[in-house]
């Protein structure tokens, strides 16, 4: 078992940083590649660029939410949230996928 993950690809788990522009403010998030790769793809997939998409993920949950203590952790976790469904693994569908029949 151990080989299937020891095995990773060492530029994946390279950590990377990109500046992004919040509200505004010019930040800088670090994550592995692997992690910017996946919020690539799913940038794309809503039809934004991958800096779009995240200037208004943190701004729908600040606005849901109220403050992002970790953003760096918050896109990890967005990431494995995005596998899951890919997966068919997810045990919650995010509100936009549910059928119309179970909203409510």
């Amino acid at each position: 078992m151990c080989q299937i993950y020891s095995g990773t690809n060492p530029e994946l788990y390279q950590s990377v940083s990109r500046s992004l522009r919040i509200n505004g403010v010019v930040t800088s998030v670090r994550l592995e590649q692997r992690f910017w790769q996946i919020l690539d793809e799913i940038a794309a997939g809503e039809g934004f660029s991958t800096p779009q998409f995240l200037g208004k993920l943190h701004d729908e949950v600040v606005s849901q939410r109220g403050d992002i203590p970790n953003f760096a952790s918050l896109l990890r976790v967005v990431c494995t949230v995005y596998l899951e469904h890919q997966a068919g693994l997810a045990t919650q569908p995010p509100e936009t996928t549910k059928p119309a029949s179970r909203l409510a």
